[in-house]
């Protein structure tokens, strides 16, 4: 199972921290709005944040009254601005994979992964043992790029007027799920793709309740403001999925 531990490289760090510092940055503008719109009462709660990176989600999770927050992440680069910018009494920063969940310990009432799960090749195994992880009734809630995104194996995404208008995204491969290798500020960056059906199949399989799903759109506020952003009408940037786990 490949871990390409893609946070780590050196010139792909300093070019993500960038876009991420960036006031127009979808993240903070699109996902994350949408993300804790979704969000379960936390009040009292055992959290685990899968690709937690910078940290400062687990760190929202606390002011929503989770009891203790568990924040986990491959990237040593991400977990030292975590500690450095959002640590706190009730917050635990862990170094593991995804990937490969079994050396975790403890039961969780709700777990979060923001666009991480993409990265990870086995997504039956992840929600396997996400599955054994949680306790009965808990939440899984996940965002991920929207799988019209990841689908692409080649060409351009857009195609536009010789004005640089779009006029339309260029679909292409939906239906062929697995590795992508794709160029986002360096080359060889490895995703994964799986269709709504794949994904909403897996879930089910694992014992998962799908509650909710969302594709969220910018808002006239940010369209006014960020004009480019129309396109995600043409193609929305990310998917968000809501489950819960079925009481045996």
């Amino acid at each position: 199972m490949h871990d390409q531990n893609i946070y780590d490289n050196e010139v792909f760090f300093e070019g993500y921290r960038k876009l991420r510092e960036q006031p127009s940055a979808a993240n903070h503008l699109v996902e994350k709005p949408a993300l804790f719109s979704l969000c379960p009462n936390l009040s009292g709660k055992r959290v685990l944040d899968l690709g937690c990176g910078y940290g400062e989600n687990c760190r929202e999770f606390l002011h929503l009254g989770a009891s203790h927050v568990t924040g986990l992440d491959l990237s040593e680069k991400m977990l030292q601005i975590a500690k450095a910018e959002n640590n706190a009494e009730r917050i635990s920063f862990v170094r593991m994979s995804m990937s490969d969940l079994s050396a975790l310990d403890g039961t969780f009432d709700v777990v979060f992964s923001s666009l991480a799960v993409h990265y990870v090749e086995d997504f039956d195994q992840l929600l396997a043992q996400i599955h054994r992880l949680l306790a009965d009734g808990g939440i899984f809630l996940f965002s991920q790029e929207h799988p019209f995104t990841t689908a692409l194996r080649k060409g351009p995404r857009w195609s536009q007027n010789e004005d640089g208008t779009i006029n339309h995204y260029n679909l292409s491969d939906y239906g062929i799920p697995g590795i992508r290798t794709t160029t986002w500020i360096v080359d060889g960056v490895i995703k994964y793709h799986r269709t709504f059906s794949d994904i909403v199949n897996a879930l089910s399989t694992a014992g998962f309740q799908l509650e909710q799903m969302l594709e969220p759109l910018p808002g006239a506020d940010i369209l006014a403001q960020y004009p480019a952003y129309q396109k995600c009408y043409h193609k929305p940037d990310f998917l968000l999925v809501r489950a819960k786990k079925c009481c045996v």
